[in-house]
């Protein structure tokens, strides 16, 4: 198996439990917080979709999709266009209201789709750059990559089990 192929995979399989997470579920289901300074639905997959475009987009030498496709504009939230989420307190994670889940859907798979293509697209030696210097050791692209991935699956996960209490409160 190619390294290509095997990020293919592991990246492919993000869309398919990011839609699970948010199937059926209405705005208000979506933006629910299961306690107060929990994180609802909306904005745990927003911020695996704004994490994954603000790395791979300077990787792949473009800009990202929540600008570059006008994703800024149609999610519509109270929050600077470079805000992907890192570090939001409660307050901030209460400004991240969606209207639905095709608005959180479409932004993660265009997200997706420019992921799909840059990692189909590498070779070789291509993981072993060095791609942050800023960590001791230096950050190579294969581990920021797969960082990228672990953080996604973390994130889809929690958005699945809030997606559990939500329907089991009837919110």
């Amino acid at each position: 198996m190619e390294q290509s192929d095997l990020l293919i995979d592991a990246f492919g399989r993000l869309p398919q439990t990011v839609r699970r997470a948010v199937h059926g579920l209405d705005a208000r289901a979506l933006n629910h917080r299961p306690y107060p300074e929990g994180n609802s639905i909306s904005w745990l997959i927003w911020h695996l979709a704004r994490g994954e475009d603000a790395q791979i987009a300077p990787l792949a030498g473009h800009e990202q999709a929540w600008t570059a496709e006008g994703w800024y504009e149609r999610v519509g939230l109270p929050l600077a266009v470079e805000d992907t989420g890192y570090g939001h307190d409660s307050e901030q994670v209460s400004a991240v209201q969606v209207k639905s889940a095709d608005v959180l859907l479409g932004y993660y798979e265009a997200v997706h789709s420019r992921t799909a293509a840059f990692v189909s697209g590498l070779a070789g030696g291509d993981l072993d750059q060095v791609v942050d210097e800023a960590w001791d050791p230096p950050v190579t692209l294969g581990v920021r990559l797969i960082s990228i991935l672990g953080d996604g699956l973390e994130h889809v996960g929690q958005a699945a089990y809030v997606r559990g209490m939500v329907l089991a409160s009837g919110t």
